[in-house]
Formats: structure tokens, C-alpha cells, sequence
């Protein structure tokens, strides 16, 4: 009898038959002695659209809302069918005694499989296999360590109550906010809260009023101190600023304290898929998507770094015993040095990298023992992988050393600060290319500069004296990283303090945070404006149409926490899906009895040529379209200039080009990720 293994994707499925010795092809599949190879082209499966359980839900009325099937259905995706046939037809073979699940190891691929496997009717026994990296040694390991199938049955719970929550509440308040406003809105339980959190921002810049402020500095010769009184080093009042310089004026300073400290700072954690597109997006202004797309690549084509989709900064123990390997095969171009000093003497590690109560499904982001070939990178894979690499060198060097030199010197009563630093010893900031965390915002705090031979009590004459003249700023516009950090650490915007103390999961998954900024834009509810997100008109009305706790991030982080409880097996799925029900109608309520308005920003000067009503500029299937702003008129066409979408230069990664296939009525209620791999899929058809 054979195995057969279930992949997500033909490029996968490639390798695994290239390292299992499955070189005989068939049509959708590949096959050996032991194993027949398929795969899946990300989702084949999904849940049943509203018309499937009831034809009434054709029509988008809101007297039939709130949509609450009793059961929820799956249906066989139109796009993809054949592969599935291909796959079904697989399991129902009469040598097929096992099926071994070889999808992402994680809760969305851990869905894909089992949804194949339930409207294929599997009822023979499966494994899991369970692999942190690509490489042809961690394939072999996995298969011959597979796991019972059982055994992820809790993770599969979590991911089917994702989907139908998904499902029933971006369904449910899409189709009541399009009914009720006559346009095309569409919410989500992640998505929105996401794009409050900008809006709310916005609204804190727009209602910002800038204030005067003065610093004072003085110059001593070799250093210069800023002047703090007792709150602070900011005047708030120029004329208390002009009396502090009289005061000052001709006199003497004193150095009236000195403090030498010895101080270490351990290295930053290693990555997990957050932290790195936030350091992708500072130092490149990579997007988020555009980093795990580039990610993915690194970890899948070239087999260069472990799995992409985790939330662990850590590794296991089990991961120990390799850190030399992987060290080896990173020892090329730059990296040579690095490598041949930590692997002159037995490698230290630490709880700040080894720690097997922060490690769940998979490890951070590492190297892994596949020896690199810089030169089949290209520009963008070799600058992520460079970010990998030093940080990995830098978790496993020692401590960046400093002497901390803190001085006083006092002009009349007045104190003026002073900062400096001695290095002692480089550490991890000898192989590190980015900043540390600690390094982010230090806010008032004196600059530090080079101070030496100074002793307490010196008097040191003051050489200059100068007011500077600043303004307060408004909070920053979220850009990506910063948005990722808010996404990811919403404690500020929840209101229950139990909630904001212990949940750990904040808006989406390290997996999911990309497609939801990119479904943002994609939807017109935010706009790039260089590297800074910024709300449109339309999502800063959506924020305002919908229920205040579906733009809050409580609601969303206390589903997020449920999903990770379900996943260990601590919480009921039931339970969650009848608080999703309870939700959706309640929300849908709200809309309801919603006395506001929506104005529409994006009227063209198009009449429409059957009602003559204004039509609407909209992303349609293979470019912009002009829509009725009517609904029930329903006229569309093409924009007869400026067809289509202009791509970014990684479309080619994220597959841009071909989301315009789907048409707005098809993505709504589905998330980005759905439509990119039919996307993909379609693509590989194609070929």
C-alpha cells in the first residue's frame, strides 16, 4: 500500500516526490514506490456563498439579514475543481491505504487539508507531517518522525471556527452596511478594528494644536549640557525662557555630579514574522506583504531560513545540537568572519534565545543548514536575508559593553545634563546591522557624546548660551512597522483591563496581518502616502457606520484568544461559533437602526446611460469600472480611460496583477489571502 501526501502547493509537492524519489508524472500529481504526491494550489475547498443555502440570498436585501445557517456547507472551488478531481480521484484509489497531510504547518494549512479530505470522504487513517524548513535533511526527519493526524484536530477546530466567524460576521454587517447606505462598504472582525486604529489617529493629527516650546543648551568647551528643571527641559513660556538666560549669563558652571556606570545590553531577540517586516519596512520600505512573499521564497525556492508564518522569537532546545551547521552554511562573503569567531570556541546560549515555554507550533526565524549561494538571490531576497543572518550571528554573540558617564554641572543654581559612553566591547553590535529595540523613541533624553577627563567639583566656564525654539508635534501617521506594532499590541485601545493584561494574540495572526493591511488598500479605505498609511474618506466613514465594538480591538483580541485557547483543546468550539452567531445579529441590528449618512468620494462625472445618476469610479475585475451608484439600477462598464491598475514593483511576488480577476461582488467577505490564491492558482493553470 502507498502513502499519499497532500502539499499546498506544485512547488512543494516537487520537492518532497525530489527527496522521496517520486519521479514518475502524472497528471496532477507525481508518484513512487512508497508515495503518490498532490497538491492542493492553496484552497480548494471553501465555505458555501449565502445563494447555496437559500436561492433568496441572491438578491442583497436587509430584511433577509442576519444570514445564520444552521449547518454550514463546503463547497469545491470553480477555479480550482480540477485539481481537486485530481486529488479525490487520488483518494479513492485501491493502493492508497494513508494519507499523510504535508500542507503549511500551521492553522490554515492544517484547513486546507482537512476541508479536501472531508468533501473527498477520507475515511482511511492520516499523519501529520510537522517541519519548521525545506531543506531535502528536515523533509527526510519529518517524514520519518510523522505525527498522528489526531492530533491537530484542536488546531483544525480553531481554523473552521476562523473561517465560518469570518464568514458570518463580514458577510452578514458587509451585506447590511451595502443595503443600508446603498454602497459598497464591507467590514470584517479584523480589518476593521485595523482601520479604526488609523482613523483614530487621524482624528488625534487633525485635532493637534502645536504649541511654542524652548530648550536651552550650554556650551562647556569639551561637552555641552541641557538644561532640566523640575518638569522637564521644555518652557513652555518664552518669557521664563529669556529670565533663565539672564540668570545664567556670566556665570561659572560646576560639575556637581559624575557617575561612571558599567552597563551591558544583551542582543535583540531573534525574528519572528513581525518584528522582521517591521525591520524590512524601516530599512527598505518593504511592505509587509512584500516581505513574506519575499520570505517565503527564502524559506520554500532557496531552502535558505526556517518556516516564515511564526510569532515565536525563540528556539527549543532541540534546535541547539544544529546552531553549528547552520553557522556553516551561512560562513560565505561577509558573514565568513562572524562565523569563524563564534565557532572557535563552544557556542553560549541563553535563555534570550533558547527557551522551550515560548516556542509553540514553530521556532523564529533562523538560518538553516542549506549552504547560501549569494548569487542566486536577487536584490530584494539578498537585503531580507542579510536581516536574518546578522541577527542570527547577533543572538549568539556576547553583550555590547559600555562605560555610562552621567554628569551635572550647575551654572547658578540651574542644572545642566550630560551623557556619554566609553566602549568597552563591541559584542553583537559588531555583526548587527539594525537598531536595537531599546533604541526606539528615547524621547527627551540628552544625546550622548564623547566626554572624557572629567573630575566632580571641576569649574568649567560657560562658553555659549542658546535658547532653541521648537514646536510640539502631533502623533505620528502609522506607517507599516508602526501599524504591525499596534496590530500586534493593541493593549492601549482595549478598555477591559483583565483583557489588556493577558491577551497575547492582538488583531489577526503574524500570518494574516499582511493581507489585511493590503485588503485596506486594495478596498480604498487607506492610502499609501509614501511610507505613511493614511484613511480616505470612505474609511473614515466606515468607522463611523459600524457598531463601536466591532471597531474596537477588545472584541477582536478576545475571538483571538478564544481561536489559541480552541487550538490547545481548553475552550469549545461550540460555544465560540454561538457567540459569533449572537454577534453577527446584533451587529446587524446596529446597522439597521443606524440614522447616519454615506457620501460617496468617489463619484465620477459619468452619468450613468440608464438612470442618468452620477456613476461611481470602482476597482472592477480587469481594471476601474464605473458603477450605478444606484443599486438597484445595477449599470457597469468600463472606465474608458486609464484601464487597470498600475502594479508595484513586487506584483510579480503578491500577484497583484491578477486579483483584478475577481470581481468586488466575489471578494467581498473573503479575505485578500483567498483571492491571492485563487490567484495563484489560477496562475498555475495557466502555465
Amino acid at each position: 500500500m502507498k502513502s499519499l501526501v497532500l502539499t499546498e502547493k506544485p512547488s512543494v509537492a516537487r520537492e518532497i516526490a525530489r527527496v522521496l524519489g517520486c519521479s514518475q508524472r502524472g497528471k496532477g500529481y507525481l508518484e513512487g514506490s512508497r508515495y503518490v504526491i498532490t497538491w492542493a494550489l492553496g484552497h480548494l475547498v471553501t465555505l458555501a456563498e449565502p445563494e447555496e443555502y437559500d436561492k433568496k440570498y441572491k438578491q442583497w436585501r436587509m430584511e433577509d439579514l442576519p444570514m445564520l445557517p444552521e449547518q454550514m456547507k463546503l463547497k469545491v472551488i470553480r477555479q480550482t475543481s480540477h485539481q481537486f478531481q485530481v486529488v479525490r480521484s487520488l483518494m479513492n484509489r485501491s493502493d492508497i491505504g494513508e494519507m499523510v497531510i504535508a500542507t503549511d504547518a500551521g492553522r490554515e494549512g492544517e484547513l486546507v487539508a482537512r476541508w479536501i479530505m472531508k468533501l473527498g470522504n477520507w475515511k482511511k487513517p492520516f499523519k501529520r507531517l510537522w517541519i519548521s524548513s525545506q531543506t531535502d535533511s528536515a523533509i527526510r526527519e519529518g517524514f520519518a518522525k510523522l505525527k498522528p493526524g489526531a492530533q491537530y484536530n484542536s488546531l483544525y477546530d480553531a481554523a473552521v471556527c476562523r473561517a465560518e466567524a469570518d464568514w458570518l460576521i463580514g458577510l452578514n454587517v458587509t451585506r447590511a452596511l451595502t443595503c443600508k447606505f446603498n454602497a459598497q462598504l464591507n467590514a470584517g472582525r479584523v480589518q476593521t478594528p485595523t482601520l479604526a486604529m488609523i482613523v483614530q489617529r487621524e482624528e488625534e493629527i487633525n485635532k493637534f494644536a502645536p504649541v511654542d516650546y524652548w530648550t536651552v543648551r550650554a556650551d562647556f568647551g569639551n561637552y555641552f549640557g541641557d538644561w532640566r528643571g523640575k518638569e522637564g527641559n521644555r518652557i513652555f513660556d518664552y518669557a521664563r525662557a529669556v529670565e533663565l538666560l539672564a540668570k545664567l549669563k556670566g556665570h561659572t558652571g560646576k560639575i556637581t555630579e559624575l557617575r561612571r556606570e558599567n552597563k551591558s545590553e544583551p542582543a535583540p531577540l531573534a525574528y519572528d514574522l513581525t518584528e522582521l517586516q517591521r525591520d524590512a519596512n524601516r530599512r527598505f520600505g518593504f511592505s509587509a506583504q512584500q516581505t513574506l512573499s519575499i520570505l517565503q521564497d527564502l524559506y520554500e525556492r532557496h531552502k535558505l531560513v526556517s518556516y516564515p508564518r511564526t510569532d515565536s522569537r525563540y528556539i527549543s532546545s532541540d534546535i541547539v545540537p544544529t546552531l553549528p551547521a547552520r553557522l556553516k552554511s551561512i560562513a560565505v562573503g561577509a558573514y565568513a568572519g562572524p562565523v569563524k569567531q563564534l565557532l572557535q570556541k563552544p557556542l553560549t546560549t541563553t535563555k534570550r534565545l533558547v527557551d522551550n515555554s515560548k516556542v509553540s507550533d514553530h521556532h523564529a526565524i533562523i538560518p538553516t543548514e542549506q549552504p547560501v549561494n549569494l548569487a542566486a538571490l536577487d536584490a530584494e531576497e539578498k537585503k531580507l536575508h542579510d536581516l536574518i543572518v546578522r541577527r542570527f550571528l547577533a543572538v549568539l554573540y556576547p553583550p555590547y559593553r559600555y562605560e555610562q558617564l552621567t554628569l551635572v554641572t550647575t551654572v547658578n543654581g540651574e542644572k545642566f545634563y550630560s551623557r556619554g559612553r566609553v566602549i568597552q566591547d563591541q559584542g553583537w553590535r559588531a555583526v548587527a546591522t539594525v537598531r536595537a529595540e531599546h533604541e526606539e523613541g528615547i524621547g527627551d533624553a540628552s544625546p550622548e557624546q564623547t566626554i572624557t577627563s572629567l573630575n566632580k567639583g571641576e569649574e568649567k566656564p560657560v562658553k555659549s548660551l542658546k535658547a532653541n525654539k521648537s514646536k510640539t508635534k502631533p502623533p505620528a501617521r502609522y506607517n507599516e512597522a508602526t501599524l504591525l506594532s499596534a496590530m500586534e499590541n493593541p493593549g492601549k485601545f482595549i478598555e477591559d483591563d483583565e483583557l489588556r493584561e493577558t491577551t497575547g494574540s492582538g488583531l489577526g495572526t503574524p500570518a494574516t496581518r499582511a493581507e489585511i493591511i493590503e485588503k485596506l488598500l486594495y478596498t480604498n479605505y487607506i492610502e499609501r502616502h509614501g511610507k505613511e498609511l493614511v484613511p480616505t474618506s470612505k474609511g473614515i466613514q466606515l468607522v463611523n457606520l459600524v457598531a463601536p465594538e466591532l471597531r474596537s480591538p477588545e472584541l477582536t483580541a478576545r475571538w483571538e484568544q478564544s481561536l489559541t485557547e480552541i487550538a490547545r483543546g481548553r475552550e469549545s468550539k461550540t460555544k465560540f461559533i454561538q457567540g459569533i452567531r449572537e454577534n453577527a445579529a446584533k451587529l446587524v441590528r446596529s446597522v439597521e437602526t443606524n440614522t447616519a449618512a454615506y457620501k460617496a468620494d468617489n463619484i465620477s462625472r459619468t452619468k450613468c446611460p440608464v438612470c442618468s445618476k452620477y456613476m461611481l469610479l470602482v476597482k472592477g475585475k480587469r481594471g476601474k469600472m464605473l458603477v450605478c451608484q444606484d443599486r438597484e439600477c445595477g449599470h457597469r462598464q468600463p472606465e474608458k480611460e486609464g484601464m487597470g491598475f498600475t502594479s508595484s514593483k513586487h506584483a510579480s511576488r503578491t500577484n497583484q496583477k491578477l486579483i483584478s480577476r475577481f470581481s468586488d461582488q466575489e471578494s467581498i467577505g473573503s479575505s485578500l489571502g483567498d483571492l491571492l490564491k485563487k490567484a495563484m492558482a489560477q496562475e498555475e493553470q495557466d502555465k
